[in-house]
């Protein structure tokens, strides 16, 4: 695998956890607020980028869980 390969991987890999978690987080606030389940799905990437306010709000951190 080349190294252009493994960078888009990588790329592919952080768009998509940066995705589940704004729509985990969007679901469960939706569950405490009593709002449809479909309001979760909530996802507007323009031309496939990710927002950076969203990327820096729902990125990866380097906390972590215990």
């Amino acid at each position: 695998m080349s190294i252009a390969d493994k960078s888009r991987a990588l790329m592919v890999r952080e768009h998509q956890q940066v995705k589940n978690r704004q729509q985990s987080m969007l679901m469960r606030a939706a569950q405490e607020l009593g709002l449809p389940e479909e309001a979760s799905y909530y996802w507007n990437p323009i031309q496939g980028k990710v927002d950076a306010s969203a990327r820096m709000i729902y990125g990866s951190s380097h906390a972590s869980m215990s």
